[in-house]
């Protein structure tokens, strides 16, 4: 067997638009940081949300605002998210930013 089938491979999303809605790129954040249970869970115990609100506020502002912050809480995951979101860490932080201020 190849080495390289052994390995798992993810493509990145590549952000095509640089006008990006926060709302939007906010979710996908979301949807990525799901993605890790580990790292989910974290979420959940960080925010004090729970499954069944998470699922009926994820599209809330003030949600989407708490996902931002919770991964700018932590660079490394602020940088992994970026990297797979195909966008600068910076427009994460801009997303939370302007809906906070919406």
């Amino acid at each position: 067997m190849s080495s390289i089938a052994s390995k798992p491979y993810s493509m990145p999303i590549r952000e095509t638009n640089a006008d990006r809605d926060p709302a939007a790129l906010a979710l996908n954040a979301l949807v990525w940081l799901l993605g890790d249970g580990a790292r989910a869970d974290r979420l959940l115990a960080m925010t004090g949300l729970d499954v069944p609100s998470l699922r009926a506020r994820a599209g809330d502002p003030a949600t989407l605002v708490a996902v931002l912050g919770f991964l700018e809480a932590y660079e490394p995951d602020l940088i992994d998210c970026a990297a797979a979101l195909g966008v600068a860490p910076a427009a994460l932080v801009h997303a939370r930013q302007a809906l906070e201020n919406a």
